[in-house]
């Protein structure tokens, strides 16, 4: 870990101690650092970008009620984003899941890892060609399997270590690994007949 990331740490746990001791603008200092990620976080789930400003309320209301039980065993964003997690799946259980509800963004397809075939191309051929690759990737990861695909999105759109995803999604860092092996096998497959 970096400096940058242990000083990070360092001021959440400041902040943390702080709100547990009843300084509740200490606990808006914390909302004001993360709630750009945790709303891009909400969004892999809920399409709508204003209830996903709902989740992303919601997730901060959670953690903020639940603070008091916040012990420091992992660090406070993996915390958070595990709360994220659970409120963003909760919230698609109550309105009843539909597959069209979780939708990958085109930049975000773009970024996978097959994106060096996707630059310079300027024909029309190869411009529709890298459309279709982009929406076989969306398509591909909107199939996958909820944990597969959450472990994945917190991989390559947040990218979190194994150790993070692993802590947020709550299960052995072994089972992160088999589920992106499985993932990327998956998205894979789709696509390797579009670049054959």
């Amino acid at each position: 870990m970096n400096s940058h990331n242990k000083q990070s740490e360092q001021l959440d746990e400041d902040l943390v101690t702080k709100v547990q001791q009843g300084d509740k603008k200490s606990f808006d200092l914390l909302v004001i650092k993360y709630q750009h990620r945790i709303i891009q976080l909400v969004n892999r789930y809920v399409k709508d970008p204003s209830e996903a400003q709902d989740v992303a309320q919601e997730t901060f209301v959670k953690a903020y009620r639940a603070l008091g039980g916040f012990r420091g065993e992992s660090a406070f964003y993996t915390w958070l984003y595990r709360i994220a997690i659970n409120t963003a799946k909760n919230y698609l259980v109550a309105r009843t899941r539909r597959s069209s509800d979780y939708e990958v963004d085109i930049d975000d397809a773009e970024s996978f890892e097959n994106a060096p075939q996707l630059q310079g191309l300027e024909t029309p051929e190869r411009l529709l060609m890298s459309q279709e690759i982009v929406d076989t990737i969306k398509t591909a990861i909107e199939k996958l399997p909820e944990e597969m695909r959450v472990a994945f999105m917190l991989r390559e759109f947040e990218g979190m270590s194994y150790e993070e995803i692993a802590e947020a999604m709550d299960c052995p860092v072994g089972t992160i690994r088999s589920r992106l092996f499985r993932a990327r096998e998956a998205i894979d497959s789709k696509l390797t007949p579009l670049l054959d």
